[in-house]
């Protein structure tokens, strides 16, 4: 990887959305965007900033952080006058007539119900508003993590859609296999069951249907375009027709592919390059122990787990473009720079988007043919340079615009000299100065930055601060006085109820293994909340839990969940259960 070359401005467009989670440049000249928790498709004037919302869908459920109103694409007819002025979306939603989704036991659970959508909206440019749904696929997979959802129209006028592999045989999903190589049977596709897409690239005709010359596999004709898929949040097209993926990988291997129709991308078997590098397929859910007995390690596999290396799978698949990055086996991913929230400081980037950039005449030099990949751990944008062909990696990847954002999407200008980066509005991202930042600096914002000439000025330090977008806690005092917080067995064992339904998604399923969320076991917690009251701890959990719908559930829950967090951190069930109310746990104390 080389330093930035490039000087560009930085402005900020707009800020304040629900998290932006798609950006595409409108034949209006306007900035089209998906705002995931906010449910509403905005119009933003790159110009101004100022935000027109087109529709707001109330179908949309975004109970998590990887769901809610995902995919956009803009028919290319749009405002031409051709009567096609159509936008294509793509979301999560409850379907209860469908029933529940057999992978989600808990009654309670808010995904237990949770499925995805293809819809198609028509733009009424006289009242600058989008309406007429038509629904093109329903009932499609979706869940508490990995869900993808990234969606884009081809040169040849079909939908591609990605979906993800729902983040199973990890964190609170361990014990569920991961079935992105199984592929639809024939007698699925007569019943409309969609659930073998996950972890695959569909192509969809414009209608919904299944075209007739996507890849037959194992004899049948699907929607599935590509499969072997991890989590593939990024699509794009090359005016040549090449189609790029950036893909999340585990704890290293996050890849930039080249899509062919029938590919097999070899997860969950080879992550990156068939190299045997500090990864192995382990299956928790065919431990000779039941799954349900086991805690979850992605670093100390459990012997009952049976486990492969790369080099053991001898199928056909086809290798990626490039990978950020690969370590060696041995590698240390328990950086303690990190602070505990190790993920942070793993090699993996998490790409959130690709896009193909040409410069030509009058765009950034020495960006003929390169790929943008926007990232969320990294809070930077890759430039991955190409061959003329297009088709080969050019030249070392560069890195720029490093911040302390999650950047999420990128929509390039028509001049070629603006690229528009759109920000998650919380989440946990490397600091500028090494370790984490959990306070974003541009939350849910669409930030621009516009090329000015050669040679890359010194980029600004920041100060990070701590607390998941709240100040830094105080210190805590010398002497710690009150008594110890006091809860019952049962009632933490109905809180692990609720923290695995809501909570082990982003913070792990030993409270401390998340790759979304601060641990909430072990010494970074303590450090954390050490000298501090158990009030606190609830009300911060009613201010940040769930993530999409902060204090949505009922108090009661919420101090079953604290309990449970208290008992993993080695504090001692008595015989009163921790009250729901703050004014009652002001004078106990975590110690």
């Amino acid at each position: 990887m080389v330093p930035p070359s490039k000087r560009f401005r930085r402005t900020v467009v707009a800020s304040g959305l629900a998290n932006p989670w798609e950006i595409t440049w409108g034949p209006d000249g306007q900035l089209w965007v998906t705002e995931r928790s906010g449910k509403r498709i905005t119009r933003v004037n790159p110009e101004t900033g100022e935000r027109k919302t087109a529709i707001t869908i109330d179908e949309v459920s975004a109970p998590g952080g990887q769901d809610g109103l995902l995919g956009l694409a803009l028919h290319p007819d749009l405002l031409k006058g051709k009567g096609r002025d159509f936008v294509y979306v793509f979301y999560t939603y409850d379907d209860k007539a469908k029933g529940p989704d057999p992978n989600v036991k808990d009654p309670t659970s808010p995904f237990r119900f949770l499925y995805g959508k293809l819809v198609r909206l028509t733009y009424d440019a006289r009242t600058a508003s989008l309406g007429a749904p038509l629904v093109l696929l329903s009932g499609l997979p979706a869940g508490n993590d990995h869900v993808a959802g990234r969606l884009k129209m081809g040169p040849d006028g079909k939908l591609y859609l990605t979906l993800g592999d729902q983040g199973h045989n990890q964190l609170g999903n361990f014990c569920l296999p991961i079935e992105s190589q199984r592929l639809p049977s024939a007698e699925e596709v007569r019943r409309q069951d969609w659930a073998a897409y996950v972890g695959k690239t569909l192509r969809i005709n414009p209608d919904g249907s299944i075209p007739a010359d996507n890849p037959r596999l194992n004899g049948v004709v699907s929607h599935v375009f590509t499969y072997g898929h991890r989590n593939t949040q990024g699509i794009d097209f090359a005016p040549s027709g090449v189609l790029y993926a950036s893909e999340h990988g585990p704890k290293t291997d996050d890849e930039v592919n080249i899509l062919i129709a029938g590919g097999n991308y070899g997860w969950p078997h080879v992550a990156g390059f068939k190299d045997n590098k500090a990864y192995e397929y382990a299956r928790w859910a065919e431990a000779s122990i039941p799954c349900s007995e086991l805690t979850f390690s992605d670093l100390a596999i459990h012997p009952s787990v049976p486990r492969e290396p790369e080099s053991a799978y001898t199928k056909p698949f086809i290798n990626p473009l490039v990978t950020m990055f690969t370590v060696p086996t041995g590698y240390n991913f328990e950086n303690p720079v990190c602070g505990g929230i190790h993920y942070i400081c793993w090699p993996t980037v998490a790409p959130s988007s690709i896009e193909y950039y040409e410069s030509g005449p009058q765009g950034i030099p020495g960006w003929d043919k390169v790929l943008l990949v926007p990232t969320l751990k990294r809070g930077s944008l890759y430039v991955v340079p190409l061959d003329a062909t297009g088709k080969k990696l050019g030249g070392p990847i560069a890195r720029y615009f490093r911040s302390e954002n999650r950047y999420r999407d990128t929509a390039v200008h028509p001049n070629r000299k603006t690229i528009f980066i759109a920000t998650d509005a919380r989440g946990l991202v490397e600091a500028r100065g090494g370790g984490v930042a959990r306070r974003m600096q541009d939350p849910g914002a669409i930030l621009a930055f516009t090329y000015e000439g050669e040679g890359a000025e010194p980029e600004p330090q920041l100060t990070s601060s701590a607390g998941d977008g709240e100040p830094a806690p105080s210190p805590p005092p010398a002497a710690v006085a009150g008594p110890p917080p006091q809860f019952t067995l049962a009632q933490a064992a109905e809180g692990k109820k609720a923290y695995n339904t809501h909570c082990a998604v982003c913070h792990g399923s030993t409270l401390s293994n998340g790759t979304m969320g601060t641990p909430l076991a072990g010494p970074y917690f303590q450090k954390t909340w050490r000298g501090r009251t158990v009030a606190a701890l609830l009300e911060r959990s009613l201010k940040t839990m769930p993530p999409a719908a902060p204090g949505s559930l009922p108090r009661s829950l919420y101090a079953d969940i604290v309990a449970y967090i208290l008992q993993m951190n080695g504090y001692q069930p008595g015989s009163q259960p921790l009250p729901a109310e703050a004014d009652q746990l002001q004078r106990m104390m975590l110690r």
